[in-house]
């Protein structure tokens, strides 16, 4: 079952024994477990019938003692297991996988990693248990899932306020959730966001990001690229180095990949680069003109270089200076 409809069931009520969340993205369980905390049980029947447990603490013997007793006046009791992936003797809970109680409902949060199904837990999982893999998303569907879940806070999105969020909040969801929330918050329903409301609710200056930093770049402009450069360096702690070149390094590489497709179809390049639609394909285009396959191979080599300069191999320069003279290598590239 997907994210959507295991939410549109729990919200139906429409309930499994035993859930198991298990994948790289803690978004996407933490939201399931929550639903089913909200939903499974009346509030007045919590304090009796809800259990949250934490894997480092827990054993499976009393566990298996939790998951076994009847509830208390009510028509079920919800047990969650957090940080599953940290319990010792895991695979000691398939003995209630045979034969799960009725009356209890039972959700393991394993996060960061996924179970290796082949074993004889992960097996009876399978076979017993709604089992949901929480993937983390590729950097070209960031963009698209924001638009998605500002669509469930009643917003729509501007295509470019969109991309800026995503390039600069990566790909961690419930960061950006957070911020979409934000907006939620300050925008009345049915509005658009743009990218002045993203410059004033979250903070993300329109002018001032590693995007426009790209944009610069793809078109070689010298004087834009100087003032964003000067920004950068003195608000580093805003704008810190790591980070920036791997928004960059990100950006050339696709640059380098789209020089071995010249003369395909704009369909052709987007599928080539992973890129939402073609709307996203004119600045790497831009950068094509400005810079040669020799030229981005060389770009890559330095952001490479530089990227351990900034985790302190080789010098102790501080980052604003690093990040200057990275940007003048860059340009004087030959």
């Amino acid at each position: 079952m997907s994210f959507e409809d295991i939410l549109r069931d729990i919200r139906a009520k429409r309930f499994h024994p035993v859930y198991f969340l298990h994948g790289e993205e803690p978004f996407f369980i933490d939201r399931i477990a929550e639903a089913i905390e909200d939903h499974a049980l009346p509030e007045a029947e919590r304090g009796f019938n809800q259990t949250v447990l934490y894997g480092k603490d827990t054993e499976p013997m009393p566990l298996l003692d939790t998951l076994r007793r009847y509830p208390m006046m009510a028509e079920r009791q919800v047990v969650v297991l957090r940080e599953a992936q940290d319990m010792k003797g895991i695979a000691d809970l398939a003995s209630y996988l045979e034969k799960p109680m009725a009356s209890t409902l039972f959700v393991l949060c394993y996060k960061h990693k996924k179970l290796d199904m082949r074993t004889k837990f992960g097996k009876a999982l399978m076979e017993k248990a709604l089992v949901f893999e929480s993937k983390k998303l590729y950097d070209n569907q960031v963009a698209d899932w924001i638009a998605g879940y500002c669509k469930s806070k009643k917003l729509g999105i501007e295509h470019a306020a969109s991309a800026l969020m995503a390039e600069y909040l990566g790909t961690d969801l419930s960061k950006i959730a957070n911020e979409v929330d934000k907006l939620a918050l300050n925008l009345p329903a049915g509005s658009t966001v743009s990218e002045a409301n993203v410059q004033e609710y979250i903070g993300i200056s329109k002018e001032y990001n590693t995007f426009e930093l790209q944009k610069a770049m793809a078109g070689r402009d010298v004087a834009k690229m100087a003032r964003m450069v000067h920004y950068f360096a003195e608000n580093i702690k805003k704008n810190p180095l790591i980070p920036t070149i791997a928004s960059l390094y990100g950006f050339f590489s696709k640059v380098y990949t789209l020089h071995f497709y010249v003369g395909k179809t704009d369909a052709e390049q987007v599928k080539a680069l992973e890129l939402r639609s073609e709307w996203f394909l004119k600045d790497y285009k831009l950068a094509l003109r400005h810079y040669s396959q020799a030229q981005c191979e060389h770009i890559l080599g330095l952001l490479h270089e530089y990227d351990l300069y900034s985790k302190g191999v080789d010098g102790g320069q501080p980052e604003e200076e690093l990040l200057k003279e990275m940007i003048w290598k860059m340009l004087h590239t030959a």
